[in-house]
């Protein structure tokens, strides 16, 4: 089949005409969260055995991808991803995902100056509305760059994913080749686990650094959730909301009230993401709402827009943190495990903002194979990635505390970061920094 529309009309063509225009050693971008196709997807992996050399990239899959089933030994499709969720994770452990390290707001100029333009790009979006305008749904990411350098342009639509506002949230059918009518599946949803007692007692360390008209970006996991639960029943307000993910936890405050963006220098009275996963009420909030704006990841995460809003509160999760204060956030030695995303951004960010400040957060331990653990150690699990460095390190927050490590020497950081491990492990924490020449004799913190 012909590649590109004819006259500047875009063709409807069926899943099966639009798979075949794949070739053996072309680039395919599926693009991430729920915007990946699915009909093209499965007519893809029908046509596999007669194809080889395919190169698929995508990021953070919420659904088995039909075309990756189809090749379990992973002979035909090599799999790149910008950001894992559970399904890429597993596949990453099978030596079937590769993940391309990324600073997430970066991306858009990545597809603008350093990755060679795609071959075929295959968007599930909206249905073309009145003006031809395919919305993106709560993900415009960095769509729009990909689609400005792809040579092929294929949408399937979706009547069932919420229609989100913002600018550059959505691509004409004046740029699209062909068009898939979907069958409009439910959006897939992220589940959002009960806050555990050390979630909650993280929380209620954050919450008071947060201040009445605070702009706020939350991080994925529970413990960021936490401290939206605690602000929800009662404490700062007229916060603002300026966020890479709009989760279930921000979505609340905005349903309570407690974010109106009336303070913010930047979108004022707007709540600004570019994406959002999580519950059928959290698409329900962003369906057809003017107070919420879904903006492309290079004004979302960019640190010099972010730090334009005063009082950031920048709050991220990690998984190990050393007595330096470097964080290991994405990866589990040389296992990967997610992504840098937009961690290390937002923390130059938030700390170049105006009253700004920069939270990491973590339980003291965690279990392995029945053994506890500390997450606060000597020095990180070799081969584990640095996402946040130990000189963009602020505030970090165990259940036993919250400490700032700016301007806080090495033995300084040391003993603070002892200070917040679980109590079972601070002795042999300390006895391990004296013996590295972390802690000086004969002096006190």
């Amino acid at each position: 089949m012909q590649l590109r529309k004819a006259e500047g009309v875009a063709r409807t063509v069926t899943p099966a005409e639009a798979a075949s225009c794949v070739l053996p050693g072309m680039w395919l971008e599926y693009f991430g969260i729920y915007n990946q196709p699915d009909l093209f997807d499965a007519a893809l992996a029908a046509r596999l055995p007669e194809l080889s050399d395919i190169k698929l990239r995508a990021a953070f899959t919420m659904r088995p991808r039909a075309v990756l089933e189809a090749d379990p030994a992973g002979e035909r499709v090599l799999f790149v991803n910008l950001h894992f969720s559970g399904y890429d994770r597993k596949l990453h452990d099978a030596g079937r995902c590769f993940y391309l390290p990324v600073n997430l707001g970066e991306i858009p100029d990545y597809y603008r100056r350093s990755i060679p333009p795609v071959d075929i790009v295959i968007l599930r979006a909206r249905p073309a509305d009145q003006d031809g305008w395919f919305n993106f749904s709560g993900g415009a990411l960095y769509y729009r760059a990909i689609i400005e350098r792809a040579r092929c342009v294929i949408v399937e639509t979706c009547a069932s994913l919420p229609h989100a506002h913002g600018a550059g949230n959505g691509v004409h059918i004046s740029e699209v080749d062909l068009v898939i009518a979907g069958d409009n599946p439910p959006v897939p949803t992220a589940p959002n686990p009960a806050a555990t007692a050390v979630d909650e007692a993280v929380a209620r360390h954050i919450a008071p650094e947060i201040e009445d008209g605070a702009c706020l970006q939350i991080g994925i996991g529970g413990m960021p959730n936490a401290v939206c639960a605690l602000l929800a029943s009662g404490g700062a307000k007229d916060l603002g909301i300026h966020t890479e993910l709009l989760p279930d936890g921000l979505a609340e405050l905005y349903r309570k009230g407690i974010v109106t963006g009336a303070r913010k220098q930047l979108d004022p009275g707007k709540v600004v993401y570019t994406f959002a996963v999580g519950s059928q009420a959290l698409y329900d909030t962003i369906d057809r709402n003017p107070d919420l704006h879904c903006l492309p990841l290079d004004y979302t995460n960019m640190p010099h827009v972010i730090m334009q809003q005063k009082r950031m509160v920048a709050i991220n999760s990690t998984t190990q943190v050393d007595l330096s204060g470097q964080a290991a956030s994405e990866s589990d030695g040389l296992r990967h495990i997610s992504g840098t995303g937009g961690q290390a951004q937002f923390v130059r960010g938030a700390y170049a903002s105006e009253g700004g400040k920069s939270i990491i957060c973590l339980p003291s331990t965690y279990d392995k194979r029945g053994e506890r653990r500390s997450r606060i150690v000597l020095s990180l699990t070799p081969g584990n990635v640095v996402t946040t460095t130990r000189a963009d390190m602020q505030y970090v927050c165990t259940e036993y505390g919250i400490v700032n490590l700016k301007g806080k020497s090495v033995p300084e950081r040391a003993k603070a970061l002892i200070g917040l491990a679980h109590p079972d492990f601070r002795e042999g924490l300390e006895r391990q920094a004296y013996e590295a020449r972390l802690l000086p004799r004969g002096f006190t913190f």
